[in-house]
């Protein structure tokens, strides 16, 4: 059984992802099996915010070579969670920026 501890994995911080902070957008790592209504559910439950819509997006894996060493980047699966304009800001990117 996945809890909602299980289903997000980490939260992304990147340059891009912080521009998009103003718009009420977040970005998470998540569970390559979640869908879109348990990954709303998870971030309500954990961070007390409500959750207008999530876009989702699977990460492929990606060639990468270190000298005659080959291999891949692991595949992931990406949440883009939209608040509504009425919820709060999550706490944790608050302290990053």
């Amino acid at each position: 059984m996945k809890t909602v501890y299980d289903i997000i994995i980490r939260p992304i911080v990147t340059e891009a992802t912080m521009g998009k902070m103003a718009e009420k957008k977040y970005s998470f790592e998540v569970l390559p099996t979640a869908t879109k209504s348990e990954i709303a559910a998870a971030v309500e439950k954990v961070f007390n915010v409500k959750v207008a819509k999530v876009n989702v997006l699977n990460v492929k894996r990606k060639p990468k070579r270190l000298g005659v060493h080959e291999g891949y980047t692991r595949a992931w699966k990406k949440a883009t969670v939209t608040l509504t304009p009425d919820s709060k800001t999550i706490a944790f990117f608050d302290g990053i920026m």
